[in-house]
C-alpha cells in the first residue's frame, strides 16, 4: 500500500549539481520525519539529511552543499545536492519515519523505503 519512489540519479562530474525526487504514495510526508540515506560500496547505509517539525538536520560531510526539502501539495520531497564529489557516489535512498523525531539516523527507526537512485560522480 505504501511506495516510495527515488527519482533524478545519474552521472555527474565532480563539482555538479543533482536534485533527488521522492514521491510518496499510500502516506502523506508531512506527518512523518523524512530523511535521505545513501549506501556506497562496500559501506553500510548511512543518514545524510533528515527533516522533522520544520527543523532541518544534516551530516557534517554534506553540510552546505545538500539541503533536503518537501513540497506538501504534491507530496514530494527533494534532496539539492551541489558540490558533489567523487566520495558522495552511492545509492540514495528515501524514508520517512512515524515518529517521533529523525531518530539519529536509526535505520530501524525509517518503518517505509524507496528503493533507491544510484548517483555517480566522476572525477
Amino acid at each position: 500500500q505504501v511506495q516510495l519512489v527515488e527519482s533524478g540519479g545519474g552521472l555527474v562530474q565532480a563539482g555538479g549539481s543533482l536534485t533527488l525526487s521522492c514521491t510518496a504514495s499510500g502516506l502523506t510526508f508531512n506527518d512523518y520525519a523524512v530523511g535521505w540515506f545513501r549506501q556506497a560500496p562496500g559501506k553500510e547505509r548511512e543518514g545524510v539529511s533528515c527533516q522533522y517539525r520544520g527543523a532541518t538536520y544534516t551530516r557534517h560531510y554534506v553540510q552546505g552543499r545538500f539541503t533536503i526539502s518537501r513540497d506538501t501539495a504534491t507530496n514530494e520531497m527533494y534532496l539539492k545536492m551541489n558540490g558533489l564529489k567523487p566520495e558522495d557516489t552511492a545509492i540514495y535512498y528515501c524514508a520517512a519515519d512515524p515518529g517521533p523525531g529523525c531518530g539519529g539516523y536509526n535505520l530501524t527507526e525509517y518503518k517505509y523505503w524507496g528503493q533507491g537512485t544510484q548517483v555517480t560522480v566522476s572525477s
